[in-house]
């Protein structure tokens, strides 16, 4: 596949995206020192005014500036690729790690002394006054020890914003936040303020007010600064600097009228809530539905071309990269490469249920293509009637090896989200959020997906050790008895569906914990201002003010799992192989000794998930429905509270917390060895696959798919040369049809590339420096990845067609 297929950037573009890739991403200081002088000015404020007037005070001071080739402005930092403090989340990972950032196995970030002395003057305000300090606090005792030790992982939830949602992007362009501010005012006006819940409506409709304000004295300072600049420059970066100066003081307070209006009044919403919160996977929604109208008339009025509108585009997906964000080492580990999962989908149906491919789909794949980077995260949405040349157009950009786009398939996500109380015009607008989890755009809560990580294989090894945690010796729960006092299988299913149950529990007090804080602490205004129908309710997103609200945690393991379990059954209780004491004991050794090494072949030996073999794939959908018929049981913060939903569903999306979960995991009944990644998402252990993609398309869609709302996430693996010829692209597109179509499969997206590349990519790294993988439901530049990280990509099975 040669890179040109879709052409190449424009000079310009190109110059940008270079000039982005050499920039070291250090951290930045500014929005931390405004944070902190805004909580210190209104600290007797209700929060809501507080975190108004805190982004007021961001947007007022922090740094701006024009890059000389942009024809969209705004920047979330001091510098392109700079990452942002957020001190109201939590400052002690970040004072303790300060001289270690540039030390890192992968995600380095860069820090001066004098940024690193700044951090050290404000940290002492946080001290015991951030979300994390008050996360932790709120945890119950018998819960808390469950994150402590591991076993279930929310860090990310307490020491970052929410997100994992779309805003409606559609309505900020059509009507401008001046019709938001309009809303707001008029119920504002309609309280009765004698009681206390309208006085808390009051002071949120306060908040939104302001924040519209700053938002447009936000873009007041870059009209100001476009005009300046167009002072020195010449004839032609003048005429751009004013036209962009007109439109920043226009959009986002008026409503858009050409494409160029409707994208830079896009990018600096998305920009501010961005700055307003660090919550990843804020995503575009489906941006060839609502940008298209735009597209379509600025074409037949001669305001653009196909060519300037592919570089507009080009230009959103540069800005886009150039948003960043650091996290604690710890989380970095289920983060690997920096990712935030700013998701745009394209594709899928109408809400009258027809292909709604047009001509802005296309040119987004042909601008994505282009610009070759981690960001943004790119979908499809697949159905039945999808049009075959936009498949072949997506076929072509997933040869280019940077692993997009993902398709995600509206046979199994419009009749699972009917189901749940979705409207059937909002199921077929959903979008992709993030990695693969999905919503409806401005109408759904935070965190669809990606709320606490339960570890499957490390919980059932406390299964078997009667409710005892290996690495530690504490027993966390009651069990059913001791592995090596099993007589059947029967006796471990006990024990799993005990455990499990028990461990889905604390999950839920453990979210729930910091849904409360997070409710308490830190409300997003704008986001809240966006979304449906919180202004009507007068409530922001955590106080339930969406129009649906259903959630999910990531369950992490699942090809472990099976395989453990098919291990377990076949080679102790029917094949007789292995005793259960000789089993425990190589599990609690890592299978070091002849006799170890011995079982761990046998335990390889036995039917492993990927291979459509029901003996195994059974044995994990009978497990799984167990955690499943679990978390039906339990609500989510906001039940009843406004919001369609508030309960809870399954969901892979473990992004790259196998790593770092398997890390902490002791050896497994599959084989696997102590502190190695354990499976992402919903696909085979590394290598364990052996009867091709087909196989491994029918395991999965055993997985009670329909139920895990959450999002379904497979990766698969090609070499280049399989899809050198066209009929192989056809090949391709035929199998996933066949996957979504008979299967109904939820996800699957491709990482091509060789064995051999990645392997050069990690010993010569300056040769390679634009090699893009797909790490689980994102991608990430692979030099910038943790060893540990790059070889569980390496080992990933590579498929044949």
């Amino acid at each position: 596949m040669k890179r040109n297929y879709f052409g190449s950037l424009t000079k310009r573009m190109e110059e940008f995206r270079e000039e982005l890739l050499e920039t070291k991403p250090y951290v930045c200081a500014e929005r931390a020192v405004y944070t902190t002088e805004a909580y210190k000015k209104h600290a007797d404020e209700p929060v809501t005014l507080k975190r108004a007037y805190m982004l007021k005070n961001i947007l007022e001071n922090m740094s701006i500036f024009i890059e000389p080739q942009t024809l969209i402005v705004g920047n979330q930092a001091s510098g392109n690729r700079f990452a942002p403090i957020f001190p109201e989340y939590a400052m002690d990972w970040v004072i303790n790690e300060l001289d270690k950032f540039d030390k890192r196995d992968g995600d380095v970030f860069y820090i001066k002394e004098e940024t690193k002395e700044v951090l050290k003057e404000i940290s002492p305000y946080w001290e015991h006054n951030t979300t994390k300090d008050r996360g932790l606090a709120a945890m119950p005792p018998s819960s808390k020890i469950f994150y402590d030790l591991g076993i279930i992982k929310a860090e990310g939830n307490i020491t970052s914003g929410d997100a994992h949602l779309a805003v409606d992007y559609e309505k900020v362009m059509k009507c401008g936040l001046k019709d938001y501010e309009a809303r707001t005012k008029e119920a504002m006006a309609k309280l009765d303020l004698t009681e206390m819940e309208n006085l808390k409506k009051y002071y949120f409709y306060q908040s939104i007010l302001i924040v519209i304000d700053s938002v447009r004295a936000f873009a007041k300072r870059y009209e100001n600064l476009a005009i300046e600049m167009s002072k020195a420059a010449d004839d032609n970066r003048k005429k751009e600097l004013l036209e962009i100066a007109r439109i920043l003081g226009k959009v986002p307070y008026e409503p858009s009228q050409t494409m160029h209006e409707a994208v830079q009044s896009m990018w600096l919403i998305h920009l501010v809530l961005q700055i307003e919160s660090n919550g990843h996977s804020l995503s575009y929604g489906r941006m060839d539905q609502y940008l298209y109208p735009y597209y379509k008339s600025d074409l037949e009025n001669g305001i653009i071309t196909e060519e300037s509108a592919c570089e507009l585009m080009t230009n959103l997906w540069l800005k886009t990269f150039t948003i960043n964000k650091i996290r604690s080492w710890s989380h970095t580990q289920f983060s690997a490469g920096s990712p935030l999962y700013q998701n745009v989908t394209v594709g899928g149906q109408t809400v009258d249920k027809k292909d709604a491919v047009n001509d802005l789909s296309y040119l987004i794949l042909k601008s994505v293509a282009q610009t070759r980077l981690p960001q943004p995260n790119l979908t499809v949405r697949y159905h039945a009637g999808l049009d075959d040349n936009f498949m072949k157009e997506a076929i072509e950009v997933v040869k280019l090896g940077f692993g997009m786009p993902a398709f995600n398939s509206d046979e199994i996500i419009i009749p699972s989200f009917i189901n749940k109380g979705v409207k059937e015009e909002d199921a077929y607008n959903y979008s992709a959020i993030g990695c693969v989890e999905t919503a409806v755009p401005g109408k759904w809560g935070y965190r669809c997906t990606g709320m606490s990580f339960l570890n499957f294989p490390k919980s059932l090894l406390i299964a078997m050790n009667d409710g005892v945690d290996l690495g530690s010796g504490v027993k966390v729960a009651e069990g059913v008895g001791h592995f090596v006092n099993m007589t059947s299988f029967a006796d471990v299913e006990k024990a799993w569906d005990k455990i499990v149950r028990d461990f889905t529990r604390h999950s839920v007090i453990i979210e729930t914990c910091c849904d409360m804080v997070l409710e308490e602490t830190v409300p997003d205004i704008l986001c809240s201002s966006l979304v449906e129908d919180c202004i009507g309710r007068g409530k922001t997103l955590k106080e339930g003010g969406a129009v649906y609200d259903f959630i999910s945690g990531l369950q992490v393991g699942i090809a472990n799992m099976a395989d453990s379990l098919a291990a377990i059954k076949k080679c102790v209780f029917e094949d007789k192989s292995i005793t259960t004491s000789e089993l425990w004991e190589a599990l609690q050794n890592d299978f070091e000794g002849e006799n170890g090494t011995r079982i761990q072949n046998l335990l390889i030996a036995a039917p492993k998930y990927g291979n459509d073999d029901d003996f195994v794939d059974n044995l994990i959908r009978d497990a799984y429905n167990v955690y499943i018929d679990e978390i039906k049981k339990y609500h989510n913060t906001r039940y009843q509270r406004g919001p369609i939903g508030g309960v809870y569903y399954a969901g892979t999306s473990s992004i790259s917390a196998n790593v770092g979960q398997g890390r902490g995991t002791l050896a497994t009944p599959d084989g696997r060895k102590a502190g190695t990644p354990l499976a992402e998402g919903c696909s085979p252990s590394h290598a364990m696959d052996k009867n091709g993609p087909t196989s491994v398309f029918k395991s999965v869609s055993k997985l009670p798919t329909e139920q895990i709302t959450g999002g379904v996430l497979l990766n698969q693996k090609v070499t280049p040369q399989v899809l050198e010829k066209p009929e192989d692209s056809m090949k391709l597109i035929a199998l996933l049809r066949t996957f979504f179509n008979r299967l109904h499969g939820y996800h699957v997206q491709y990482n091509v590339v060789s064995r051999d590349t990645l392997l050069d990519a990690q010993a010569n790294p300056d040769k390679h420096r634009d090699l893009i993988v797909r790490v689980a439901g994102y991608s990430a530049f692979f030099n910038v990845l943790s060893k540990q990280t790059q070889d569980d990509i390496i080992e990933r099975t590579e498929q044949v067609l």
